[in-house]
C-alpha cells in the first residue's frame, strides 16, 4: 500500500510547460504515475508528453478527476500555486520549488488549516510509493518493493539511504522527502502516523539533520505510539554552531538543535542511529533483525 499516494492517485503537474517540469513529467509517466493534467495559466489547449494543459487547477480537476498535484513553479509563485490546489480540494500537494520565502510559507500554513490538503514540501524531492506512483524528482530505479518506509529531511540522503536498502535486499513501501525548510507542510509526525497505520510497512527509517526540534518531537511520539521498529540517521554532526548547513532549517541556534541532542533523544527511546551515511543500510538491517522481522523484509 504505502502512504499518501498510490496507483489510484491522479496527478496534476502545476507549471508543466517549464523545462524541469517537462523533464520530470516524462519521468513520472514512465514510472507508471497517472499524470492526467497539467496547469500553466494562458497555455490551455497545449499538450506536454501527451498530457492536456489547462489554465487553472480547478479546470484540470473538473475535466480529469485529479486528486493530487506536484508543483514545479518559481519560488515567487509557489505559495499561490499551493493555495490554488488547496482551493480545488486536492488531497495531496507536493511542492518541489525551493527558495520559497518563509513568510509565504507561514501564510500557506495558516491558509491550509481546516482544509483537506496534505502538503509535502516545499524544497523537497517529493514522494514515491514503490511500483505505484511518484510525485517529484526521486529516481525510481533505486527502489524495490518491500516493507520499510523512509522519511527524510534531505533529498540526496533519501536517495542514498534507499539505494543502500535496495542493495541490502531490503525493499520499501514509500519514500518521502519532507524537505529541510523551517516552515513546511508534512513533518516527521505526519509521516510516522501514516506508516504506523500502513499494514504493508513493517519498519521505518527516519533521516534527520541539525536544526529545530522535529526529531526530538518524533522520538517522544515514537516512544508513546509507534508499533513498528524505527532506525535513524542524523546529518550534520560536524556542523559548527550558528552556521547553516545546506537547508534553511539546518542551523544550530541557542545551543539547541545539535546532532548530539537529536541522537540522544532517539537513543533514549531505543532507536539505533547510524554513525555515518555509509552505515545507514546496515543499521536498518540490525534494527530489523533485533525486531525479528528481517526475513519478512529481506527480498533477495
Amino acid at each position: 500500500m504505502g502512504i499518501f499516494v498510490g496507483k489510484e492517485t491522479k496527478v496534476i503537474v502545476q507549471g508543466i510547460t517549464g523545462k524541469a517540469a517537462r523533464f520530470h513529467t516524462k519521468q513520472m509517466i514512465e514510472y507508471g504515475t497517472q499524470i492526467v493534467a497539467g496547469v500553466t495559466p494562458g497555455k490551455a489547449g497545449q499538450e506536454v508528453e501527451g498530457v492536456p494543459v489547462f489554465n487553472t487547477v480547478r479546470d484540470a480537476k473538473e475535466a480529469t478527476g485529479a486528486n493530487a498535484s506536484v508543483i514545479f513553479v518559481p519560488a515567487r509563485f509557489a505559495a499561490d500555486a499551493i493555495m490554488e490546489a488547496a482551493d480545488a480540494e486536492l488531497g495531496v500537494v507536493v511542492c518541489i520549488s525551493e527558495h520559497v520565502p518563509v513568510l509565504d510559507m507561514i501564510k500557506v500554513r495558516r491558509y491550509l488549516e481546516g482544509k483537506k490538503t496534505q502538503l509535502i514540501g516545499p524544497n523537497c524531492p517529493g514522494i514515491l510509493t514503490v511500483d505505484e506512483a511518484k510525485l517529484g524528482i526521486i529516481p525510481g530505479y533505486i527502489h524495490r518493493k518491500g516493507h520499510v518506509g523512509v522519511i527524510s529531511r534531505s533529498g540526496t540522503l533519501t536517495y542514498e539511504a534507499t539505494f543502500q536498502l535496495t542493495a541490502a535486499g531490503i525493499g520499501q513501501t514509500t519514500a518521502i522527502g519532507i524537505g529541510g525548510d523551517p516552515v513546511k507542510g508534512t513533518d516527521f509526525l505526519d509521516a510516522l502516523k501514516q506508516f504506523n497505520d500502513d499494514p504493508d510497512t513493517y519498519a521505518v527509517l527516519m533521516i534527520g539533520e541539525i536544526g529545530g526540534n522535529a526529531e526530538e518531537d518524533a522520538a517522544k511520539w515514537i516512544a508513546a505510539n509507534m508499533k513498528k521498529p524505527v532506525a535513524a540517521f542524523i546529518a550534520g554532526r560536524q556542523a559548527p554552531p550558528g552556521k547553516r548547513m545546506g537547508h534553511a532549517g539546518a542551523i544550530i541556534a541557542g545551543g539547541k538543535g545539535t546532532a548530539a541532542d537529536k541522537i540522544k533523544a532517539l537513543n533514549a527511546v531505543g532507536i539505533e542511529v547510524a554513525d555515518t551515511v555509509a552505515q545507514i543500510g546496515e543499521t536498518v538491517v540490525r534494527t530489523l533483525k533485533k525486531a525479528g522481522i528481517y526475513d519478512a523484509c529481506h527480498t533477495c
